[in-house]
């Protein structure tokens, strides 16, 4: 552990513990969970939901400081959010790109009013209260902007706030820190030196003047609303390294620790010079569990990647109030902001016009019609001569098989379009075409009818022989779907480009094939889908107006855009129903709003394809016989 544990223990109140009324405790003590337990789970998830709270229960069941009374740390800050948070990132990545990773990229921009902090379980919501009752009471003199002023020395570069405004900011971590103590009974100590918002810190002097030249950039008079918010850490792990698991991991000894694509797993630096070279030890932060893992399955994490965001407080000014400058990314109830990715009524957007592909967008479509959905399983039989060679049975079969060096039989588990298939995926590429959609990158499902999806659209685009397909073996769908119940034996990147197919055979995925698992959970679908999202944006850098094209399946369409806008995943049951009402070609479309780091869902560029069923036709059943 980062404290000794003495320490860790010497900060839990023995006072008596006041009972708490909040429903979302009642209803977990209604569930039968202890009350201790009960409280741990609603901080750790900043007590949004029941079912967050059950869910974290569940993940930890058997973490060993489960029952461990040891609080968190809370920390006030000031945020910016809209046209000047958008410059603040773009810097971000920019610094990180030229620059390499300074300390300041470990957290969000942010106005440190109160630093960090701890408070008992039980007296969290006498926090909220507290931010609540002294927003209201600052909202009539916070500044409708705060000024900034860039500074720089050879170890720091951020803006420092004017004193006008500091002092106001002052006043405000002065009331905060004073209400906060004497009702939560914890220390809560103001910042009172300058009020600064940092841009790098801890880098290396020579990169100084690159980084200035990049803050210069910045125009501080960008429009911004200003968010006071409640965050909450780990206070175990404040020292510790974090890592993301790219890849979920199955344990092969006890003493390893099972982890999902998207988990966060603590590491103690100093506890690593006895562990195996491409391992370390570390502790999940989603289910409290601590064991070896491969080094290679991870990458590195940010520090407030794992911390919790509690409640925040808008400050609503005059001069955006009007309907022009109204933001719309959150609404204000009882001084609480909730972000619009977290409201479904919020999240679909009027159809686009045929200008709205000036943004970034991603459009994921299900493939064409494929051969086994209209002539079965056994379609393959239909189609072989008795020495085994391929011929035409119906004109709605593919006039011929591409090559592949094992058995024909893997096409039973691997099927491909049918005619059909081809029309509608070439007739939606051409619709795109129409509606004057640049498609700048391409990725694939490594199913054979997903790449012959995805080349076909190209060819309606007329650019099959410009955007190179880059197969992508984490798109392929919910493994538990596979009848077969093996992941089929696919066609390699070889044998694609000998059958025409424009593959870029350079592309490594982000999930290795190897990876995938035969009957997997849905949870491991959904952690596999939302990494694989995420790092396939990480390196699609915007071109203006491109729109990354994501070829997968009936699966694909939710799983890959529930997280980019920030709607929780459905259960497995009212998952499958809806992939059922998904028809070939349908589509999902999702488009950046750079300016709040954020994607919505909006309706897609190309009307849908509706046809009607042609069933098998035999002439002689025709025939009336006298």
């Amino acid at each position: 552990m980062a404290l000794p544990e003495t320490q860790l223990y010497a900060k839990v109140s023995n006072k008596h513990r006041s009972k708490s009324t909040s429903a979302l405790l009642e209803s977990l003590l209604a569930k039968g969970f202890p009350a201790h337990i009960a409280q741990k789970a609603l901080v750790a998830t900043g007590q949004k939901t029941t079912e967050d709270a059950a869910k974290w229960l569940h993940s930890h069941c058997n973490d060993p400081s489960l029952d461990d009374p040891i609080p968190q740390e809370y920390a006030l800050y000031l945020c910016p959010t809209g046209p000047l948070l958008g410059r603040l990132q773009e810097f971000w990545k920019e610094s990180k790109r030229q620059c390499g990773k300074n300390r300041a990229h470990e957290v969000f921009p942010h106005v440190t009013l109160c630093d960090f902090f701890t408070c008992e379980d039980q007296k969290v919501e006498l926090l909220y209260d507290t931010l609540k009752r002294v927003g209201d009471n600052f909202s009539q003199c916070f500044p409708p902007s705060i000024s900034l002023t860039l500074h720089a020395s050879p170890s720091y570069l951020g803006f420092f706030i004017d004193d006008s405004h500091a002092s106001v900011l002052k006043d405000l971590a002065l009331a905060f820190s004073s209400e906060a103590s004497a009702l939560a009974d914890c220390h809560v100590k103001p910042c009172l030196k300058q009020f600064h918002l940092t841009l790098a810190h801890k880098f290396y002097p020579h990169h100084q003047k690159t980084l200035e030249q990049l803050a210069k950039c910045i125009n501080p008079g960008e429009p911004c609303q200003w968010v006071a918010a409640l965050y909450s850490r780990d206070m175990r792990f404040v020292n510790y390294q974090r890592l993301r698991a790219l890849f979920q991991y199955k344990p092969q000894n006890i003493d390893e620790l099972m982890i999902k694509a998207g988990d966060f797993i603590y590491v103690d630096p100093t506890s690593q010079c006895d562990v195996s070279e491409g391992w370390v030890v570390g502790t999940s932060h989603r289910t409290g569990c601590r064991g070896f893992l491969p080094e290679n399955y991870t990458e590195k994490a940010h520090e407030s990647d794992t911390w919790v965001k509690h409640r925040e407080y808008v400050f609503v000014t005059a001069s955006r109030s009007s309907p022009q400058t109204e933001r719309g990314s959150n609404v204000k109830l009882n001084g609480e902001a909730l972000s619009v990715s977290r409201n479904v009524t919020n999240v679909l957007s009027p159809q686009l016009s045929r200008n709205t592909t000036l943004r970034r967008g991603i459009l994921v479509m299900r493939h064409g019609e494929r051969v086994d959905q209209v002539f079965g399983k056994s379609w393959l039989q239909q189609c072989l001569t008795a020495d085994g060679k391929y011929y035409r049975a119906d004109l709605n079969f593919p006039s011929a098989l591409p090559k592949r060096k094992d058995s024909m039989k893997q096409f039973e588990n691997d099927p491909p379009l049918s005619c059909c298939g081809i029309f509608q995926s070439r007739l939606t590429g051409e619709a795109l075409l129409e509606q004057e959609v640049t498609v700048s990158y391409v990725y694939s499902s490594p199913a054979l009818r997903c790449v012959q999806t995805a080349h076909h659209v190209l060819q309606g685009l007329k650019l099959n022989q410009k955007v190179k397909i880059r197969v992508e073996p984490g798109l392929f769908e919910w493994t538990k779907w596979e009848v077969s119940k093996v992941i089929p034996n696919f066609m390699t990147m070889a044998e694609l480009a000998e059958a025409s197919y424009n593959i870029d055979t350079n592309y490594r995925g982000t999930f290795p094939l190897a990876s995938l698992v035969p009957s997997e959970s849905y949870e491991d679908y959904v952690s596999r889908s939302s990494a694989v999202i995420k790092q396939i944006i990480t390196a699609c850098p915007s071109k203006g107006r491109g729109v990354i094209l994501i070829v997968g399946h009936g699966s694909s369409l939710a799983s890959f855009t529930q997280p980019l806008i920030g709607l929780p995943s459905r259960d497995s049951s009212a998952f499958a129903q809806m992939v059922r009402k998904i028809p070939s070609l349908g589509m999902y479309f999702c488009e950046e709003l750079r300016e709040e780091n954020k994607w919505q869902l909006v309706n897609p560029p190309v009307k849908t394809l509706t046809h009607g069923a042609n069933a098998a036709f035999n002439w002689r059943n025709t025939i009336v016989e006298d």
